[in-house]
């Protein structure tokens, strides 16, 4: 998962560029960048770690310009590792573009083909986002008239784009003395949203993965992004969209709103706070129904994202709901930190029991899902530590069976506590008394009560159909082969963890 950012803004966009990485650090942690348009030089910065830890003064003084985009990583193709693939990428022909994509192409090998021997373009990385900017910029080429770009141009160009990528793609660009390009993939698997800020110069634009963004920049939430759908904003201001693919057709990833977003957020009109709230009624339903005989004493989250789904689950059961855990909330979120040893490691670190609200209880804990179960084991023997005669846990989501191959780092099979296991094998092995899961039907319903609209979603991680319709077994079998080769890591040298370039380009 990442997080993009794309503003053409009255004032310098640096500013802008990281305050928004700051709110959006929840969807990456790996690696952060920015690129800015000063003219008719790009300056950018990007580097591995936090946002707060790749910026520096002189970097933000190095970004000038008033447009830009920005970028937050975790990596789901490509290395964990390599600083190279850090986000923005650049490419100089044929207009100068740079380019942030959120999501994950499910077709790469073919594309790195095609752009070899078919487009004469060489790709630098094994990074899918810079395959993207590539296909991107040929199909600008081959759609312009000329030596000049103009709006039907560019929109022709972001259709063969949808004819040629499969996958999910969230995307900001700019292109060098245009503006700013945004779009979504055919399914909108990943969110993608567009504000407004309306000042004495002019508009200003922000394109962001999440409306918090938005909120917390104080741009007035406009609409989300249509699948399909391209928008693009010159650089006096003046926005334009249009739908480039017949076959459009919004398949949010219900995950987003299980665990990745934040709960401020609205996602294709969608409350992700009240969505949690809902999937906390509909597991409490079906607490009652299979466990009417279970005695529980106290209902615990565990921080953060369980938090709405406990409280409610706790008022409907009508059990007391307590804080049972303290988190540390200067380490990083173990989901998407690289590597499990580093991931084990972090859990105790990051958690902390009140031992008050343990001793002597039948304990419910609840979290948002189950991934690799490796998080799930360390709560429960520290509930135990902590005194607890029963640990009994319920999760939000329904079991992860299946690897995601849309931007989420769910890769591999064998990692995936759920796969091959039944719920009573899951629980012995995350050390409970018993373990419950949602739904799949009732977390749609949890969705759609917030917005009816909803009709179908993306939980291939839920129920292994995949909506692209190219992912076989062999597919799976070659990216867990090569995702398990990137993330053993290599040693990198601290001093080439960060890229600085000033790139001076062509304004026709």
């Amino acid at each position: 998962m990442c997080g993009i950012l794309g503003v053409v803004s009255q004032t310098p966009a640096n500013q802008l560029l990281y305050d928004g990485l700051q709110v959006l650090q929840h969807r990456g942690q790996d690696a952060a960048g920015i690129a800015t348009l000063d003219g008719r030089t790009f300056h950018l910065h990007k580097g591995n770690g936090l946002v707060r830890d790749v910026f520096r003064t002189r970097n933000m003084r190095a970004l000038k310009g008033n447009a830009g985009i920005a970028h937050v990583r975790y990596p789901t193709a490509g290395s964990a590792v390599d600083h190279n693939e850090a986000q923005p990428f650049y490419v100089n022909s044929p207009f100068g573009i740079v380019l942030g994509h959120n999501g994950n192409l499910t077709n790469t090998a073919e594309l790195q083909k095609q752009l070899f021997v078919e487009d004469r373009r060489h790709v630098n990385t094994n990074s899918d986002s810079e395959v993207l900017l590539n296909v991107l910029a040929h199909e600008l080429q081959v759609n312009s008239k000329g030596l000049r770009l103009d709006v039907p141009t560019i929109f022709a160009a972001v259709s063969g784009v949808h004819q040629r990528c499969r996958g999910a793609y969230a995307v900001v660009a700019m292109i060098a003395g245009y503006g700013l390009l945004a779009f979504r993939d055919i399914y909108g698997i990943r969110p993608l949203v567009v504000g407004v800020n309306e000042t004495p110069q002019g508009p200003e634009y922000l394109v962001a993965s999440e409306s918090v963004a938005l909120d917390t920049l104080g741009f007035k939430f406009l609409r989300d992004v249509a699948p399909g759908e391209a928008i693009f904003i010159d650089f006096d201001g003046n926005f334009h969209s249009q739908q480039c693919s017949d076959k459009a057709k919004l398949n949010s990833c219900i995950f987003e709103y299980v665990y990745f977003a934040r709960p401020d957020s609205v996602i294709d009109g969608v409350s992700v706070y009240e969505t949690r709230l809902h999937m906390g009624e509909y597991l409490a339903d079906k607490l009652k129904r299979e466990w009417s005989d279970v005695k529980i004493d106290v209902v615990i989250p565990i921080p953060d994202s369980s938090r709405p789904s406990a409280m409610q689950l706790a008022d409907r059961l009508d059990i007391p709901f307590r804080e049972g855990f303290v988190k540390n909330r200067y380490i990083g979120r173990t989901f998407i930190m690289p590597g499990q040893a580093m991931r084990k490691k972090s859990v105790r670190q990051k958690l902390n029991a009140i031992g008050v609200e343990f001793k002597g209880k039948n304990v419910l804990l609840v979290d948002d899902s189950i991934v690799r179960g490796t998080t799930s084991r360390e709560i429960v023997q520290m509930a135990r530590d902590a005194g607890a005669l029963k640990v009994y846990f319920a999760s939000a989501a329904p079991p992860v069976r299946f690897p995601n191959v849309y931007g989420i780092d769910m890769p591999s099979r064998a990692e995936l506590i759920a796969t091959g296991r039944s719920d009573d094998e899951i629980c012995r092995e995350i050390g409970a008394d018993g373990l419950i899961y949602q739904d799949l039907e009732d977390l749609k319903a949890a969705v759609r009560k917030a917005n009816p609209a909803i009709v179908d979603f993306d939980c291939s991680c839920f129920d292994g159909h995949y909506i692209t319709g190219d992912i076989t077994a062999e597919y799976l079998d070659a990216i867990e082969a090569a995702r398990g080769a990137d993330k053993a890591g290599k040693p990198v040298d601290e001093d080439q963890m960060e890229l600085d370039l000033a790139m001076s380009v062509s304004s026709m």
